[in-house]
C-alpha cells in the first residue's frame, strides 16, 4: 500500500483517523488525574507505644530492637526513626517500583520475630505497620461550632462513624485524628493504698481476673430435657460504677474492699495529649495518607463523596471543615492548562490561517491538531500513564509542532497549485511524492529528542518520563495523520487560487491574501536589510554571539534551580516548638496567642489549632501546629494574596514571642516527600559519642546552614535539654527490704507514667 491508496480512498484515511480518535476518547475517559506522576518511592510505616516511658528509654527498648529486625528487608533503601516521650516510630523507604504491598508484608514479618525483645507494655498495646507515603493528601476537622461538644466527644464521634469508613476506602493508608477516644480513667489514691498494702500491679490483677469475657458453656446440651440453656457471663464492664465494685480484698470478717474505695473513677479520654481546635472551637482533626502507588485525586474524591454523606448524619452542632486537599490546586491547576490548551489552539489556528491564507487549508492542519492531541490519550491509557501537569503540559507544547506536518503538506499542494497545477488530485500526489521523506524524517528526529528521556532513571527520569512520551506520541500522531489523512483532505477540499480561465479569483481569501503579501513582503525586505547589515560588519555577528554566550553562562550559573516551581496550594502550615519541658497547658497559652494574631488575617477562610503535636516533631507537649486554608484563588488576586507573602505575615506577627519558635511552611508541591518544599536531611553518628555531643555538632550546622543565603531556614526538632529527673534504685536496700527493684520500677510507672491495664466495651 502507498500512500496514493489514501489519496484515492479518503473514505480509508477518514477511518484511520477516525479509530484514532475513538480510542483517544475512550483512554481519555478512562485515564486517572492526579497532580504529578507516582514518583515518591514507596514506604511503611512501624508505630509502637510505651505509655510513660521517655524518649532515651523509647530508644534503647524499643527503636533498636525494631531497627535491627527490619534493617535489610528485601528492596529496603534507607530506614528512619524517632523517639518521643511514650512513642517511637519507624519509616522504612523502599526503592522505587517496589510493590507496597510485599514491602508491607516483608516489614511485617520481620516485625513479628522482634516481638519477643520489646516490653510487655508495648507488645500488649501492639506494633502497628501500615504502608503509606509521607505526605499528606487530605485534612479535615470536626468541629462544634456552638460548643456544644467537647473535644473527647467529637474524637469519639469521628473513631466509630467516620474513620472505619475512610479506612475502606482503596488507596488510603492512615487515618491519624488528633484526639483519643474514651477510656475508663482510674486515679488511684497512693496514701489510701498504702493503708491496705496495695501496690498498682494489685489493681491490673484484680482487673485482669474480674473485668474479662469467658465463655462459660451451655446446660443441657447433651440430655433428654425439653431445652437447652446457654450461659451467659456478664462480661467486661462499661460503667464507672461497675467498675467501682471489683473487688480487691476481702476479709474472713466479712469486709471487703473495693476499687472505689482506693480510686475515683471515670469515663475520660484515653490520652490528654492533645488540645485541638477550630475556627475557635473544640474540634479534632484528621490528617489522611495514600498508599503508594495509589491515585491521590482517586483517594482523595473517594473521601470528600463520603465527608458529604457523612455531613447529612451529623448531630446538631457538629460540623466539618475542609482544611487541605491536593485536589484543590490540581483541579485549578488543571483548569488552567485546559484554559491555556483551548487559547493555543485558537492561536495556532488563527496564525495557520493569516500564513495559508485559506479557509480550506486552515481546515485540514486544524484537523490534524484535533486527531493528534486526542489519539494521544490512547496511549497514555496503555502505557499506564495518567491525565497530570505534565502531560497536560506537553500536549500544550505539541500543539504548535503536531500542526508543522500538516502545514507541509497544504504548503506542498500550495505550491503545485502556483506552479500551474488546476487538478486538486494529481496536485497532491505530485506533492507528496516529495516530501514523504522529509516528513518521515524530521517526525523520527523529533521523537529521537524525546524518546531518551524514558531511559533517565531516578526521580528526575520518573517525573519527566511521561513528560517526553507524550511529546514523541503526538507527534508520532501527527505524521501518521499527515500521510494518510492530510493528503485526502487537499485532494478534496483544497482549490487553486485562480479559475478555470487562470485569472485570480475576486473573494475575500484573494483580497485578504494581497493585503498580507505587501505587508509582509515590507517586512521581508527590512529583514533583508537588516542581513546584509550584519553580513559586511561580520564583528558585530561574532560580538553578538559570543555576549550571548556568556549571558547564557551567567543566567546558568545564577538562575535558581529546583525539580519544580514552589506554587500557591492554599493552604499554610505553622509549627511550633516551646521551650524544651514546657507542659500542655504552657504550650496552649502561647497557642492561643498566636491564634489571636493570626485570626485577623483576611485571607484565611478557615483553621485549626492543635497544642500537643507538631508537624515535624509529631507527639509532644512542647509541640503544636496550626493548619490554614487561604479563601480561593479568585478571592486572593493580589501579590500580597499569595502563600509565600501570608507566610512571611504569619512569621512577622509571631517574631516577638520569646517562648517558642514558629515557621509558617508551605506544602510540598509532590507528594510523598515530606511536610514541606526543601530538602531534609540526617546527621549520624558514626562514633562512639553520646546523644548530647550529637546535638552540640547538629546545633552548629544548622548554624551554618542559616548563615547561607540560598538557604530560607534550617531547622531539627531534635534536643536534648529537656528537664528530667534521674531515677537511681538502691538494689541493696530493697532486697533488704524484701522488695525487688522491677516492683519499685512497677509503682513508679503505676502512679506516674500511667498504664494499659484493661478494656472495655
Amino acid at each position: 500500500m502507498t500512500l496514493k491508496h489514501f489519496i484515492e480512498r479518503p473514505v480509508l484515511a477518514s477511518v484511520i483517523s477516525i479509530l484514532i480518535v475513538i480510542a483517544g476518547l475512550i483512554g481519555l475517559v478512562s485515564l486517572p488525574v492526579e497532580q504529578f506522576p507516582d514518583i515518591a518511592p514507596p514506604t511503611v510505616m512501624v508505630r509502637a507505644s510505651y505509655p510513660g516511658a521517655s524518649a532515651e528509654t523509647i530508644q534503647k527498648a524499643v527503636i533498636v530492637p525494631l531497627e535491627q529486625a527490619v534493617n535489610g528487608v528485601e528492596n529496603m533503601d534507607y530506614i528512619t526513626s524517632s523517639a518521643a516521650a511514650g512513642s517511637a516510630s519507624l519509616t522504612i523507604y523502599f526503592r522505587q517500583g517496589t510493590d507496597p504491598d510485599m514491602a508491607a508484608v516483608n516489614v511485617q514479618n520481620k516485625i513479628s520475630r522482634a516481638t519477643g525483645m520489646l516490653p510487655p507494655e508495648v507488645t500488649q498495646i501492639g506494633v502497628q505497620t501500615m504502608k503509606r507515603q509521607t505526605s499528606m493528601v487530605k485534612i479535615f476537622a470536626l468541629y462544634s461550632p456552638d460548643n456544644t461538644y467537647d473535644e473527647t466527644f467529637l474524637s469519639n464521634y469521628s473513631m466509630i462513624n467516620i474513620v472505619p469508613r475512610i479506612q475502606r476506602i482503596p488507596g488510603v493508608g492512615e487515618v491519624f485524628t488528633l484526639g483519643a477516644d474514651y477510656s475508663m480513667r482510674i486515679w488511684l489514691k497512693p496514701d489510701v493504698m498504702a493503708q491496705y498494702g496495695l501496690i498498682p500491679s494489685d489493681i491490673s490483677a484484680a482487673l485482669a481476673e474480674q473485668n474479662i469475657e469467658a465463655a462459660t458453656g451451655t446446660l443441657g446440651e447433651n440430655s433428654d430435657n425439653a431445652f437447652q440453656y446457654t450461659m451467659k457471663y456478664r462480661g467486661r464492664h462499661m460503667l464507672p460504677e461497675e467498675f467501682g465494685q471489683i473487688v480487691l480484698l476481702a476479709n474472713d470478717d466479712g469486709t471487703i474492699l473495693r476499687l472505689k474505695d482506693v480510686a475515683e473513677i471515670e469515663l475520660g479520654s484515653e490520652s490528654y495529649a492533645y488540645k485541638g481546635y477550630t475556627n475557635g472551637h473544640p474540634g479534632v482533626s484528621t490528617m489522611i495518607f495514600q498508599t503508594a502507588g495509589s491515585n491521590a485525586t482517586q483517594v482523595v474524591e473517594d473521601i470528600e463523596a463520603l465527608l458529604d454523606e457523612v455531613r447529612a448524619e451529623l448531630p446538631k452542632g457538629v460540623e466539618i471543615a475542609h482544611l487541605q486537599s491536593v485536589n484543590d490546586f490540581l483541579y485549578a491547576s488543571i483548569n488552567e492548562v485546559i484554559k491555556t490548551l483551548i487559547e493555543a489552539i485558537i492561536l495556532v489556528v488563527l496564525v495557520v490561517y493569516v500564513f495559508l491564507q485559506d479557509i480550506r487549508s486552515t481546515i485540514i492542519p486544524t484537523v490534524s491538531i484535533l486527531v493528534a492531541l486526542i489519539g494521544t490519550f490512547a496511549f497514555l491509557s496503555v502505557a499506564g500513564f495518567s491525565i497530570n501537569l505534565l502531560t497536560l503540559f506537553a500536549l500544550v507544547l505539541a500543539i504548535g509542532t503536531v500542526v508543522d506536518d500538516a502545514i507541509i503538506v497544504v504548503e506542498a499542494v500550495q505550491a503545485r497549485f502556483d506552479a500551474g497545477y488546476r487538478s486538486s488530485f494529481m496536485a497532491t500526489i505530485d506533492a507528496m511524492s516529495g516530501i514523504t521523506s522529509a516528513i518521515v524524517t524530521s517526525t523520527l528526529v523529533f521523537m529521537a529528542v524525546f524518546i531518551p528521556v524514558s531511559m533517565m532513571g531516578g526521580t528526575s527520569g520518573v517525573f519527566y518520563t511521561q513528560f517526553g512520551i507524550t511529546m514523541a506520541v503526538a507527534v508520532g500522531i501527527s505524521a501518521v495523520n499527515a500521510l494518510t489523512l492530510s493528503p485526502a483532505l487537499c485532494a478534496i477540499i483544497m482549490k487553486p487560487y485562480v479559475d478555470e480561465n487562470g485569472n485570480e479569483k475576486d473573494n475575500f481569501s484573494a483580497r485578504f491574501r494581497k493585503a498580507y503579501n505587501t505587508a509582509f513582503g515590507a517586512i521581508v525586505d527590512k529583514y533583508q536589510r537588516g542581513v546584509l547589515f550584519f553580513i559586511k560588519r561580520r564583528w558585530m555577528m561574532w560580538g553578538t554571539l559570543i555576549a550571548a554566550m556568556a549571558a547564557l553562562v551567567l543566567l546558568m550559573n545564577s538562575t535558581k534551580t529546583g525539580l519544580i516551581p514552589t506554587e500557591d496550594q492554599g493552604t499554610i502550615m505553622v509549627n511550633v516548638t516551646t521551650a524544651p519541658g514546657s507542659s500542655l497547658e504552657q504550650t496552649e497559652k502561647i497557642m492561643e496567642e498566636i491564634d489571636r494574631r493570626i485570626s485577623s488575617i483576611p485571607q484565611i477562610r478557615a483553621y485549626t489549632k492543635v497544642s500537643g503535636y507538631g508537624l515535624i516533631a509529631g507527639q509532644g507537649p512542647s509541640y503544636g501546629m496550626f493548619i490554614i486554608k487561604l479563601k480561593e484563588w479568585a478571592q486572593r488576586p493580589g501579590e500580597e494574596d499569595k502563600v509565600t507573602h501570608i507566610s512571611n505575615l504569619i512569621m512577622g506577627m509571631t517574631a516577638d514571642i520569646k517562648d517558642a519558635q514558629v515557621f509558617a511552611i508551605v506544602p510540598p508541591m509532590i507528594s510523598g516527600y515530606g511536610t514541606s518544599n526543601g530538602f531534609e536531611m540526617h546527621v549520624q553518628d558514626f562514633g562512639d559519642g553520646d546523644i548530647n555531643s550529637l546535638y552540640d555538632i547538629t546545633m552548629q550546622f544548622i548554624g551554618a546552614l542559616n548563615r547561607r543565603p540560598e538557604i530560607g531556614m534550617a531547622y531539627t526538632t531534635y534536643n536534648v535539654n529537656f528537664p528530667q529527673y534521674i531515677v537511681d534504685i538502691d538494689a541493696a536496700k530493697c532486697k533488704r527490704a524484701g522488695v525487688s527493684p522491677t516492683e519499685v520500677l512497677s509503682v513508679l510507672s503505676g502512679y506516674y507514667g500511667g498504664q494499659y491495664v484493661s478494656n472495655i466495651n
